[in-house]
């Protein structure tokens, strides 16, 4: 009975699913990157953009990947639109996304110092010779780098604009006479929409597996070698973050991350698997939620936090900043680290929601110091997607800690609930 219960668990087949695409890459690069498609399918729909390449390890976990964004926007409106009417007090609305946005920008700040400060002590730049290293073409983050603005960034982010319309449609709700329906009806759809999520969630093994096959497929093992101190230095970063800053962050509030990490464990592995936390973004809104955290907080603090709560990005970006000035041997005074640390607050908020965006925020940043190459970027994307695993897995992370400290703090978490 217990080997059935393993092989009928979607996580045993999600980490069977890595481990396949990791060997399949590497001992069968030609299968994993056969073409099946003539060209990149590419497709926007209700602000999700569907999108996998030509051959097959694209085709596998972009469709999952593409599947998954389908839902996230509904869910983001319905949950959100639903949490306000039932939290009913506007005050407490306002309260609730004041203090989340406080906590986003108080967390993330510490995660850029918590990166320039373990970059600046390993030095993993230092040794690392440029002609090593194959570059790539960074003319298109270049050019968006240029051109970027806020404007265009809540253009181009469906999901912020999601966010806001939802926000405004629950205050609305609260004044219209007929909404007993209207919420009803709302309900009803909710319900449908988690129901179909799950369905396609069994479809995350394949997503897995031709993430990481393309992953090591495409560039190969033998590619992290040159920058492996690199990749060694972000990965403890992230644990230390994780473990230590956000382990105290839930210690506060009579939680432990051991045992949050291993109630979202699932997710966690999704997100290894296909390198994007939007994958596991709609389930883990419904595990707080089973956890004990109110709909309402959830539905404000999730959607909030996936454009604005980059604790990964934010550690990876000053870590990739500090390392290019390394490998070039330009030395960075403590005001220019603090100058590096003001421009990272405001200009990672924009990494959220667009695909390449992290490199173009890296872009913005090196030519706003002018005193390190921009041309480096080209160093980092043959590793970029070796390391997106775990800026992705702490966003995630750094998110639910987020969601669990502000529902316990506004005393919008039921104890009795919690399965964790």
């Amino acid at each position: 009975m217990k080997q059935l219960n393993i092989f009928q668990n979607l996580t045993f087949w999600v980490l069977l699913s890595i481990i396949l695409g990791v060997l399949l890459g590497h001992f069968a690069p030609d299968f994993v990157l056969l073409k099946v498609l003539n060209s990149k399918f590419t497709y926007n729909l209700l602000g999700a953009e569907l999108s996998f390449g030509p051959t097959l390890s694209e085709v596998l976990s972009g469709v999952f990947i593409s599947l998954v964004k389908l839902f996230i926007n509904p869910i983001i409106f319905l949950t959100i639109s639903l949490g306000i009417v039932n939290m009913g007090n506007l005050k407490k609305v306002g309260r609730v996304g004041g203090k989340a946005l406080l906590y986003f920008e108080v967390v993330t700040t510490i995660a850029l110092l918590i990166g320039l400060a373990v970059s600046t002590l390993i030095e993993p730049g230092i040794g690392v010779i440029r002609d090593d290293i194959a570059g790539g073409d960074i003319s298109k983050f270049t050019q968006r780098a240029a051109g970027f603005s806020w404007m265009g960034f809540l253009k181009e982010n469906f999901t912020v604009q999601v966010l806001g319309f939802s926000i405004f449609f629950g205050v609305f709700l609260n004044y219209v006479k007929g909404k007993a329906k209207m919420i009803a009806g709302m309900q009803q759809a909710s319900h449908w929409v988690f129901k179909g999520l799950k369905i396609v969630m069994y479809l995350a093994p394949l997503g897995a597996l031709g993430g990481m096959a393309f992953t090591i497929g495409k560039f190969g093992i033998h590619s992290l070698v040159p920058l492996a101190k690199l990749m060694l230095t972000v990965y403890v970063t992230m644990g230390i973050f994780v473990f230590v800053v956000l382990g105290f962050i839930m210690r506060s509030c009579g939680e432990r991350i051991w045992s949050f990490l291993g109630y979202i464990k699932h997710e966690l592995l999704v997100v290894l698997g296909t390198s994007s936390s939007e994958a596991a973004l709609p389930s883990l809104i419904h595990k707080l939620e089973k956890m004990g955290c109110s709909k309402s907080v959830v539905g404000l603090v999730v959607p909030a936090g996936y454009s604005f709560n980059l604790d990964g990005t934010s550690i990876y970006l000053s870590m990739a900043t500090l390392f290019l000035a390394q490998v070039y041997g330009v030395h960075l005074s403590w005001e220019q680290m603090l100058t590096i640390v003001g421009i990272l607050m405001v200009t990672s908020k924009g990494a959220a929601g667009v695909t390449g965006s992290g490199f173009v925020v890296l872009a913005s940043t090196l030519s706003a110091l002018q005193v390190i190459p921009v041309e480096g970027l080209a160093l980092l994307l043959g590793v970029d997607r070796f390391m997106s695993e775990a800026r992705a897995i702490t966003n995630f992370i750094g998110n639910g800690v987020a969601t669990v400290w502000i529902a316990k703090h506004e005393g919008e978490f039921d104890s009795e609930q919690s399965t964790n």
